[in-house]
């Protein structure tokens, strides 16, 4: 059993930058690829980026390419997402999500475990 805990969400201008974290519990964190969902109201839960366990693979929806860079830090059991010249259109609960391997994968029914998601808006 793996429990995640967002943090870092809150509101910024267009442009601007957020860090979220996501804090894992457990002694196995290395052995989970992990990924970044969004959500935003009356839309489905997409991917934004996901890392394999240890750090070697990185994959990203294009929409956020050159803009959002998601790293690991398996010592301290934490994923992160940095978000660069943020858009209105990102606006949405940020959730993180933990697979067990061996395979790592943007669908969301692939992923085993969810954090409660941590709300990013970005104003005009």
């Amino acid at each position: 059993q793996v429990q995640l805990v967002e943090s870092g969400g809150g509101l910024v201008q267009a442009g601007g930058s957020l860090r979220l974290s996501c804090a894992a519990s457990g002694r196995t964190f290395s052995s989970y690829h992990m990924g970044w969902f969004r959500q935003a109201p009356g839309k489905e839960r997409e991917f934004v980026a996901a890392i394999s366990g240890r750090g070697h693979i990185v994959y990203s929806e294009d929409s956020v390419k050159g803009r959002f860079a998601i790293s690991r830090d398996n010592a301290k059991n934490t994923v992160y997402l940095q978000m660069n010249n943020l858009k209105p259109d990102d606006t949405a609960v940020y959730y993180c999500a933990a697979k067990a391997s061996p395979l790592l994968q943007t669908m969301k029914g692939q992923y085993d475990f969810w954090g409660q998601g941590t709300q990013v808006t970005v104003s005009s």
